[in-house]
């Protein structure tokens, strides 16, 4: 390796080795000139061939130098080449790495959106969760708080009235019904129904047994559960005694009164597996409803209600038919005088276009006459326009 400068030549090289030979060459023609000049000295004849010699070999020497600058400019401007790629080279590894790296932030940013915009809503589906669970805690206390209420019967009863009147005030219009009415025989009834007679009045219970439905659901034998069902049975054939005898009075309320559930489950499990409770109090003219149940029932009663008002206004409603029948029979001759009267107006347009028709031809037939072909003794017999 041969360094000149800040360019490196190697040895393998062909233009390196051509220098190398040029350089040997020449250090081999200056040997023959020096030898040349020690001759010189000894033989005169010998001068000018070996002055032609070395003009030879100056000429040589001289077409060497010359090779040797070419080559010189050859390797310069390899070298220059080899330094333009390198340059390009690096330019095009700068711009491929620039390019690399500008895709890796690229990636990078769109990893990091899509994990922030995961993260954000994975904290919306916590916080989803967080309410999920207040919810479901606030549920489990309202759970709790509905055991509360249903294991004492004073706000056992208090719950159903409530839910009964929300019921009755839904179905039927305020002047129909009354809450906590008292009988004349001094016991109150949740709510009085103001039937028209037949049926009369009717009343509703909403004071239910539970102690005995709840027994029965916890029961965890065979023999607990007959045992609490044999209570069931015994609470409910009081229960419907006592709503028959406090509720049921002859001449004062309808023959027959209303217990009300409210649960939906107690009333399924008194149909489902104590049918012969629910057919003794069909018997006892004690009908056991539903809050569904007794939604319809409600309905049912209000469309009594609104006949009976309707037979109430029967007379109201006769005399306003009959006075709304002489106003259409007024309206009726109205019209008709009406019609008369819009008949001869047009039968009036009619002849007034007929004579304005005739009158337009009459026009167009004197705007036709030609005057001047009449001749001087027709003249005479024309009839003048004006009145004589």
């Amino acid at each position: 390796m041969i360094t000149i400068g800040d360019t490196s030549y190697s040895f393998s090289d062909p233009l390196v080795l051509a220098a190398l030979g040029g350089a040997i060459l020449v250090l081999l023609i200056l040997a023959l000139l020096i030898t040349a000049v020690r001759a010189a000295g000894r033989s005169a004849q010998a001068v000018e061939p070996l002055a032609h010699q070395l003009g030879s070999l100056g000429q040589r020497v001289q077409a060497l130098g010359e090779g040797q600058e070419r080559l010189s400019g050859g390797l310069h401007h390899v070298s220059e080449a080899q330094a333009q790629s390198q340059i390009k080279m690096l330019q095009m590894m700068e711009q491929r790495l620039a390019d690399v790296q500008q895709h890796m932030n690229e990636n990078l940013h769109g990893s990091a959106r899509r994990t922030a915009k995961s993260l954000g809503e994975l904290q919306e589906r916590l916080t989803a969760i967080d309410k999920a669970q207040d919810n479901i805690t606030k549920l489990s206390g309202d759970v709790l708080s509905l055991q509360d209420i249903l294991s004492n019967k004073q706000t056992r009863g208090a719950f159903g009235e409530i839910q009964l009147n929300d019921i009755v005030y839904k179905a039927l219009p305020s002047d129909s019904y009354t809450m906590q009415a008292t009988l004349s025989n001094g016991k109150r009834a949740d709510c009085l129904i103001h039937l028209p007679n037949p049926p009369g009045p009717i009343a509703i219970d909403s004071k239910f047994p539970l102690e005995a439905y709840e027994a029965l659901r916890r029961a965890d034998s065979p023999e607990r559960l007959q045992r609490a069902a044999q209570q069931l049975r015994v609470s409910l054939r009081k229960h419907i005694k006592d709503i028959a005898g406090k509720y049921i009075i002859d001449g004062e309320t309808a023959d027959g009164a209303l217990m009300f559930l409210p649960s939906e489950a107690v009333y399924a499990e008194l149909h489902a597996n104590f049918p012969e409770i629910v057919r003794e109090g069909f018997a006892a003219r004690v009908w056991i409803v539903s809050p569904t149940t007794c939604m319809a029932t409600l309905n049912t009663m209000r469309a009594i209600l609104k006949d009976a008002r309707m037979r109430e206004q029967a007379g109201a409603i006769r005399r306003e038919l009959g006075l709304l029948f002489a106003d259409v029979d007024r309206l009726s001759t109205r019209v008709e005088n009406l019609d008369r009267h819009f008949h001869q107006a047009s039968k009036d347009i009619s002849d007034i276009k007929i004579s304005a028709d005739k009158a337009g031809r009459r026009a167009r037939k004197l705007d036709n006459f030609d005057f001047e072909e009449l001749a001087p003794d027709e003249a005479d017999k024309v009839v003048p326009l004006s009145k004589p």
